[in-house]
């Protein structure tokens, strides 16, 4: 179960991950049901009673009952109003988030519906892997989980004041699946959705004990039927799977109002929006305004912070500029705050990022070389001032991430795959080189060197060269923003010193998008999705042999094993907590051995700066690091739509 990227202000950035969980529950004062139905309750973690729940959890009995007023973190009385100013890098040519084609404005979301959207269920950040009713009110399943019924909130509304209903929750469903790769695959076990009752709908699977399915469905994204089949100003019928520069009708908190295509937006907060009062609302989407302002680059973007108005808050993201670069005035009399916060979330893998489509990084002796090649002390010590921590697992900072030797437990699922997988998975440790040890470097070239030699590759004067084709080993590094040229030529000098021509190019930020979503690159630096706690179906999106062949599909490395596949199958039909665990540390400890990517290095911290204008609540959420969409805007007052 992945967690959706509802700070929308990243949307347009490749270069920059951070994702934050957000989630929404059932109004206490929603309206009865028509017909006699059984009480819903909260669920607990499994939960397979096939009553009707107003939550659904994968890994604990949820923490709110169905009456609770609103998250305990939040501040239920924050004053409504202001802007929350925001920049973006780069780029944005299109409201629609959900093709492949074109840039979608910051606000939009693949996933979770952003600003302008509400889906089925939505995710906690109280809590992990938990969500709450929204748009339907209370789900429930069958023991077995071979299908998901949610029953609609009568209270739910477009903007435009038109209910909410079961037809648009199906065309929603069978639309998205044929605009996007990332949906067909998402919903690729969901054979039917049907209407099965006045407020009800429900989704039919075609595999029986995959538990995460009904939480799956509770991420929809609900969109307006009746708007994408009519017709625009233009007087022409929309296309839903073509780009669009008129502002789409949604459902969520905020509404687009004033524009600039490819240079800002803004958000207008909606005065009568359908779930203000529901408890996960109370408290957040305080703002009555949130404008994006778009820059070229991320130097751009912090001279803009810098001078305040442009930008009212920073996740940073460079070492160097968190130890030295905050002497600004702005911080020196009090205006700016520096904020360091601990960092609750799996560790993305952040990587250089192997295209293993190409014939040159199929040999797995190859890629051992070139892991072995990257002296990540070096540049820790002096580049990042010591700030980083190196990634050795693709769920690093939590209880996913592999160590030791597989216990008894993961070799279940390792033991059938033998022959099929490394050897050492079952023999040895997985760790990196490290570079802070006597000879280090010379230590690890040579090994690297040889097996380079091993995979059929030969010194010709200061290049290597394939001894059958005589062909160079060449590598182009690809980025998108000037400031990767401090990450990428260091590794690509080390590379030189094996005789691997290595060039780094930075393209605009649109074609590295572009050439990412087609593979069209050699090697880049990729910080991944973010990971939750609860792995599942999405697992098929990033490391799939059939994701590896779908343009768009976030399987950047083009991983085909079907070893790999298998386990991500295990994943999935996980039957309970311990063996979910014991399949993702089977995942991790493959992936790792295959070498497919050159891990990076992550930060267990969240490096907060904020100008003083921005109030936030005491205490923090539970699962997520921040919500910014539970501050506000000091000196805020009535609420409107359009207070600055």
């Amino acid at each position: 179960m992945p967690s959706l990227p509802r700070l929308a202000r990243l949307a347009g950035s490749a270069a920059l991950a951070f994702a934050l969980t957000v989630g929404a529950a059932l109004a206490q004062d929603a309206p009865k049901a028509s017909t006699p139905q059984e009480a819903a309750k909260p669920a607990a973690a499994g939960e397979t009673a096939g009553g009707w729940q107003t939550s659904i959890s994968l890994i604990a009995p949820s923490k709110y009952p169905p009456d609770f007023k609103h998250y305990d973190y939040v501040n239920p009385d924050a004053p409504k109003g202001g802007t929350l100013n925001s920049a973006v890098i780069g780029s944005f040519d299109s409201f629609n988030p959900f093709i492949v084609r074109g840039t979608p404005a910051a606000g939009l979301a693949t996933f979770g519906g952003g600003l302008l959207y509400d889906s089925l269920m939505e995710q906690s950040t109280d809590e992990p892997a938990t969500s709450y009713g929204m748009i339907a009110e209370a789900l429930r399943y069958p023991p077995d989980f071979s299908s998901v019924t949610f029953r609609l909130n009568p209270k739910a509304r477009w903007h435009d004041g038109k209910p909410i209903t079961v037809e648009d929750v199906i065309w929603s469903f069978n639309t998205l699946k044929s605009l996007h790769p990332q949906w067909a695959a998402y919903y690729k076990n969901v054979v039917k959705a049907e209407k099965t009752g006045d407020r009800e709908v429900t989704f039919t699977f075609d595999q029986k004990n995959n538990r995460e399915l009904p939480n799956i469905m509770g991420d929809l994204t609900v969109l307006p039927k009746h708007y994408w089949e009519g017709t625009g100003p233009d007087g022409k019928k929309r296309d839903i799977s073509q780009p669009t520069s008129e502002p789409p009708l949604g459902s969520g908190p905020y509404r687009i109002g004033k524009f600039s295509m490819g240079k800002s937006i803004e958000w207008e907060r909606v005065p009568d929006y359908w779930a203000a009062d529901n408890p996960t609302r109370v408290g957040r989407y305080n703002y009555g305004r949130i404008d994006y302002t778009y820059f070229r680059d991320q130097n751009a973007a912090w001279e803009a912070f810098k001078k305040g108005g442009l930008d009212d808050y920073r996740i940073e993201n460079i070492s160097q500029r968190w130890a030295e670069g905050y002497d600004f005035p702005a911080v020196k009399n009090g205006e700016v705050i520096q904020k360091t916060v601990p960092n609750h979330s799996v560790a993305n893998m952040q990587a250089y990022v192997l295209n293993n489509r190409l014939p040159k990084f199929q040999d797995r002796r190859v890629r051992e070389a070139l892991t072995l090649a990257f002296n990540f002390q070096e540049m820790n010590r002096t580049l990042f001032h010591g700030l980083y921590k190196r990634l050795d697992s693709y769920f690093a900072n939590s209880e996913l991430a592999s160590s030791g030797l597989p216990g008894d437990r993961e070799l279940k699922f390792l033991t059938p795959l033998k022959g099929k997988i490394p050897d050492e998975v079952f023999t040895k440790p997985f760790t990196l080189p490290d570079y802070d040890t006597a000879n280090a470097t010379r230590t690890y070239l040579r090994q690297a060197y040889q097996l380079l030699t091993e995979a059929g590759y030969v010194r010709k004067g200061t290049g290597l060269v394939n001894a059958r084709t005589g062909e160079p080993f060449t590598i182009e590094m690809l980025g998108d923003d000037p400031s990767e040229n401090r990450i990428l030529e260091p590794y690509a000098r080390s590379l030189e010193r094996l005789g691997i021509k290595a060039t780094v190019r930075i393209v605009d930020q649109n074609q590295y998008i572009d050439r990412l979503r087609n593979f069209d690159f050699e090697v880049a630096s990729i910080p991944y999705y973010p990971q939750s706690l609860s792995p599942g179906n999405e697992q098929r999106d990033y490391w799939s042999s059939k994701a590896a062949d779908s343009p768009g599909s976030r399987n950047y490395a083009g991983i085909k094993n079907p070893a790999i596949d298998t386990l991500i199958n295990d994943i999935v039909f996980a039957k309970d907590r311990a063996d979910l665990v014991a399949a993702t540390h089977a995942l991790d400890r493959v992936m790792l051995w295959e070498y497919y990517v050159i891990p990076q290095w992550y930060n267990d911290k969240v490096w907060l700066a904020y100008w003083t204008k921005l109030q936030m609540p005491k205490q923090r959420p539970s699962s997520a690091s921040i919500d910014p969409y539970a501050w506000w805007v000091k000196g805020a007052g009535k609420d409107t739509a359009s207070a600055k």
